[in-house]
């Protein structure tokens, strides 16, 4: 295979090499797979021959970008090809007058906020990994972060997309206007669906003008019920922040441990309110929230009145999963997701679990769309006496929060990680429309094969 691959694509765009194999055998996730070459596509062109050259020889192909997934997304599990578009990382163009912008896949997150910015425009997504996930992964996943509480996810600014087809056809869905109602919505179809349908190789994304201020405000709170209800409170009184962030007690000592015991003022649960608008709006939003997180029994809150200021908070927001790794257990990082109602529920439920399965559990994450990240917290997870309970307390995890209504992947999509538990969240006649569309699409299974549908 690899010759041939070599012969259509060139030898600089085909490896075989140990080092490639391993890097793109696994992500983010702790399972890993080889695969059998590895394809670094750097043109639509290329995706669309090494997709042709799969289907006529039924091989497997996974695709990836970064390689920053949670859940075991672009692990090759049948072997077959891993097919790279981290070199298609070039931003086609930037239209102001028309809102948008056209990137190819590989771009990173971060790198198209920048370039948006200096232009005085903004593309608000923001996954924590911003810095290092790409632009087509986290179109797959749907990815999110703390500011689609205000601005929505990934598919809110996806206007258009080039996908090539599993047989190596290049089609195009959506186009450049923020309005269009020309047949399906295909565009919403390929977004989320995780390389189990096509492989994006360009993405026409919305763009929004850049609020001139953010400014922001910390509090901490005796009670992470009182941290909750002050979520609550804030929203009900007619504010829209930006981002709204929650921390468990556990969470914050792990932090405290790891970045010094004064990184935080004291209180067994934290909050992050951040704004953002014109500059009067802003400044006569901060008393008011300020004064509901007084009301709501804050033992201290901080004012943050800058870019560099907000920043430092954020800064540390990202440590928290650094200090949860530092304490030498294996974080098995749960995006789940339950109605905002259910938050207080949910981290006494966390609780509950810790103490009967002796694992501890850390919750931080979007408290504004109940978003939480519930991270088991496991000594020797790759010993399987250790696995197997951990497992189990995961089951018991996902079943409490489909009980509740919620949702078991907010944003780091279903891959091979929740995989068994993909049946039950979205029930027989759904799961049959979803391989009814695969089928139809990928009659041949050869994308991504083995994860949610396999």
């Amino acid at each position: 295979m690899q010759q041939e691959l070599t012969e259509l694509l060139g030898s600089s765009k085909v490896s075989t090499s140990r080092e490639d194999l391993a890097t793109h055998a696994t992500d983010k996730w702790n399972f890993s797979a080889p695969p059998e070459v590895v394809v670094f596509a750097e043109s639509t062109t290329d995706v669309a021959a090494t997709l042709r050259f799969a289907h006529q020889r039924k091989i497997p192909v996974t695709t990836r970008g970064a390689g920053i997934g949670y859940v075991g997304g672009a692990v090759p599990i049948q072997g077959g090809i891993v097919l790279s578009v981290a070199r298609m990382n070039e931003i086609l163009e930037l239209s102001p007058p028309d809102g948008l912008t056209v990137v190819q896949p590989g771009v990173i997150t971060r790198t198209l906020q920048d370039a948006a910015a200096k232009e005085g425009w903004y593309y608000p997504p923001d996954p924590a990994s911003l810095k290092e996930c790409s632009l087509g992964g986290n179109i797959a996943t749907n990815a999110g972060g703390p500011r689609c509480l205000k601005y929505g996810v990934t598919k809110n600014y996806v206007m258009g997309l080039e996908v090539v087809l599993a047989d190596g056809t290049i089609t195009r869905v959506g186009g450049r206007c923020h309005k269009n109602k020309t047949g399906f919505s295909l565009t919403e179809l390929f977004v989320g669906s995780e390389g189990l349908l096509g492989v994006v190789t360009e993405a026409t994304l919305r763009l929004i003008p850049h609020p001139p201020r953010r400014a922001m405000l910390t509090a901490t709170f005796a009670r992470f019920p009182d941290a909750a209800a002050a979520v609550q409170d804030i929203l009900n009184s007619g504010h829209l922040p930006s981002a709204l962030e929650i921390t468990d007690a556990f969470t914050l000592q792990a932090a405290r441990d790891y970045l010094g015991a004064d990184s935080l003022p004291e209180g067994e649960a934290h909050l992050i309110v951040e704004i953002d608008g014109r500059h009067s709006a802003v400044e006569s939003e901060l008393p008011e929230i300020k004064d509901r997180l007084t009301q709501s029994g804050a033992l201290s809150i901080e004012t943050h009145r800058d870019d560099q200021a907000c920043e430092a908070v954020w800064q540390l927001r990202r440590e928290f999963s650094y200090s949860l790794r530092a304490t030498g257990l294996t974080k098995l990082n749960e995006d789940i997701v339950v109605p905002r109602s259910k938050l207080v529920e949910l981290v006494e439920f966390a609780q509950t679990l810790a103490n009967d399965t002796g694992i501890p559990v850390a919750c931080f994450g979007h408290a504004g769309d109940g978003n939480i990240h519930v991270n088991l917290m496991v000594e020797d997870y790759d010993d399987e006496e250790k696995k197997k309970p951990a497992d189990e307390a995961l089951d018991q995890l996902f079943n409490w929060v489909l009980v509740n209504k919620g949702a078991i992947t907010g944003e780091h999509g279903v891959g091979l990680a929740k995989k068994r538990w993909f049946p039950q969240a979205v029930g027989e006649a759904n799961l049959d429309l979803h391989q009814s569309v695969k089928k139809a699409i990928d009659p041949d299974g050869i994308l991504n094969p083995d994860k949610f549908l396999g």
